[in-house]
């Protein structure tokens, strides 16, 4: 396929979306089964055109008073990722598939700068979130939300029960099927970055390390929280939100396989694949209970845990650059319905926590009413925690308790991370 027909796969595709509210990867998903053509590389060059439409959706309607697939479409190509409109337009001529040349009018609307534009289409996040913004960002609210839209890279975490980060960035080095080179993460200690680039995508999955065990896929803001936990060799640690198992496995890691640590959640079914996580990681000091009716499943853990993780469900609004229809499809009732389901978490862990003892609270949202806001509520509920000092030389924003990455400040997924010592 040639990048016209692409352009215009993608805009049917928004269309789809359009008359049948549901998320993207799945209408991704149902046009490329119906469209058996489109090669390995034009699917992944469409199902990116179809995101950078969602990532760029307010700024592109803006423009072109309009958010019709047509106009998303062409913010995301020209403004986005920065095609020119000759280019586009000289390219589509000799395309039959491709979706009609640019308009004078929509060229004028491409050219507009955003400077007179409302924060929060210029920083492509919803207009109902703006408040939330002003708390979290201030003034620098558009530059923040510009990092979230912006396409993220793919994170790996080595595995140090199985393989050292210079291990893994070898053997990736040496894969033919990537075409930039891996660094090392600039924060987090046995982080891996690919960069992002479009219309390729690094099939991980099938990897031959991967199955070996000696990575695993998590950003380097969910590191970063999971070593600020300060789980150590040793150490009794319970994650009661456990879900996949993403920071079970670094805490398992960080603790080199001695001591305990317990992984909990209320979803059950979310366990499933940590199973086989686990056997992969080599972690030999991990537990998996599964919530039951007819017994409290954690009672034998309460008051002797060192470190208790509340990994909180939430909005999930620092992953938006990952995840860029999220951000229009969440609602504020939803919000609330996680706020709720936050203040049950954290009450959940902290009976776990022994004497001198830590509480962590972590979020991948920055939304201050999902963050300080339930820190702050629980301490005032609970005085026999206080909130502790955070040490870290990543660099992030400081809140009135506890501490924000963010794609902005750390070049990481937006992770808001609280301690909290129990004193009796």
């Amino acid at each position: 396929m040639r990048s016209g027909a692409r352009v215009a796969a993608a805009i049917e595709i928004l269309s789809d979306l359009e008359a049948r509210r549901r998320p993207a990867a799945e209408a991704v998903k149902d046009w490329m089964l119906a469209h058996r053509f489109a090669g390995s590389k034009d699917r992944a060059a469409i199902g990116d055109l179809v995101f950078c439409a969602l990532r760029w959706r307010a700024s592109s309607a803006w423009r072109l008073q309009s958010d019709a697939p047509r106009a998303l479409m062409l913010g995301a190509v020209v403004c986005g990722l920065e095609q020119t409109q000759e280019a586009l337009n000289a390219q589509w001529a000799e395309d039959p598939h491709a979706p009609p040349p640019i308009t004078d009018g929509e060229a004028q609307g491409l050219a507009q700068s955003l400077e007179a534009a409302p924060a929060w289409v210029g920083g492509d996040y919803p207009e109902w979130a703006e408040a939330s913004f002003v708390r979290a960002f201030g003034e620098d609210r558009v530059a923040e939300g510009q990092a979230l839209a912006a396409p993220a890279p793919l994170d790996l975490r080595a595995n140090s029960l199985k393989a050292s980060r210079d291990k893994v960035l070898a053997v990736l080095a040496d894969n033919p099927r990537l075409t930039v080179a891996p660094t090392p993460t600039p924060h987090a200690a046995d982080g891996v970055r690919l960069p992002w680039t479009f219309g390729r995508a690094f099939n991980w999955a099938g990897d031959v390390a991967f199955e070996k065990g000696w990575f695993e896929v998590q950003d380097e803001g969910s590191q970063l929280s999971a070593l600020l936990c300060g789980a150590a060799p040793g150490m009794q640690v319970a994650d009661v939100c456990a879900g996949g198992g993403g920071k079970t496995l670094a805490l398992a890691a960080a603790m080199q396989n001695k001591g305990q640590i317990y992984a909990f959640d209320v979803d059950g079914p979310r366990l499933g694949p940590l199973i086989q996580r686990l056997e992969r990681s080599g972690a030999r000091n991990a537990q998996v209970r599964a919530p039951s009716k007819s017994r409290d499943v954690l009672g034998d853990l309460e008051g002797k845990m060192d470190v208790v993780l509340v990994d909180a469900p939430c909005s999930g609004s620092g992953t938006w650059r990952r995840n860029p229809d999220a951000k229009w499809r969440l609602r504020p009732g939803a919000l609330e319905v996680r706020c709720r389901e936050q203040q049950e978490a954290l009450v959940l862990g902290a009976r776990l926590v022994k004497p001198g003892g830590t509480l962590v609270y972590v979020t991948c949202s920055v939304f201050p009413e999902e963050n300080e806001d339930q820190v702050t509520a629980f301490l005032a509920q609970d005085p026999s925690f206080v909130a502790a000092m955070i040490e870290t030389n990543a660099p992030h924003r400081s809140r009135p308790v506890g501490l924000q990455f963010t794609p902005a400040t750390t070049g990481a997924d937006g992770f808001y991370v609280c301690r909290m010592t129990r004193s009796a």
